[in-house]
């Protein structure tokens, strides 16, 4: 039953972690490749590029907002089209009575969940961690006193085999 419920769990944690991996949950800001570009293949990474990706995974943003939202528009300029406005890391505007590219609101939402899995992580991890080592030290017959052989009753398994061999030897001759 424990097995069961612990694969369970996993497969839970698995299909969470590839959820938020899918490409809805990418920043709205980034670029996305088209079909028939190729990605880069160079993946050398400075210190920077490494703070920017954490940065920008606690500090999610989105280009939805709400009707009491005021848009800022991006520091660039107003008047921007589709792809320079993306590449300034703002929102393109879908509807004309808008901003043309406005800056990206912060999503709490998607903070409180990516905060949430991370947690639930690591105290899935802190609660099974002990209990696997458990399981692997029990086994071990060096650590486990219960599991090592005892000198005194091999001693006396050996005498009880050399009598039992003592006995029986006349009978097969």
């Amino acid at each position: 039953m424990l097995l069961t419920g612990t694969h369970l769990a996993w497969n839970c944690v698995v299909l969470v972690l590839l959820y938020s991996i899918n490409s809805s949950f990418a920043s709205p800001t980034e670029r996305v490749l088209e079909k028939s570009e190729v990605a880069p293949s160079n993946f050398s990474m400075n210190l920077k590029e490494v703070y920017e990706a954490l940065l920008s995974f606690f500090r999610p943003v989105t280009c939805h907002h709400k009707d009491e939202q005021t848009l800022i528009p991006c520091h660039i300029g107003e008047s921007l089209n589709i792809t320079e406005c993306l590449k300034n890391k703002c929102c393109p505007s879908k509807t004309s009575h808008e901003l043309p590219c406005y800056m990206p609101f912060e999503d709490s939402m998607q903070l409180t969940f990516r905060v949430l899995v991370l947690v639930a992580g690591g105290l899935l991890i802190l609660g099974c961690l002990p209990l696997c080592c458990c399981a692997g030290l029990q086994k071990s017959k060096c650590l486990n006193p219960l599991r090592r052989a005892n000198k005194e009753l091999e001693q006396i398994v050996r005498k009880k085999k050399a009598r039992s061999d003592d006995i029986y030897v006349p009978l097969l001759d």
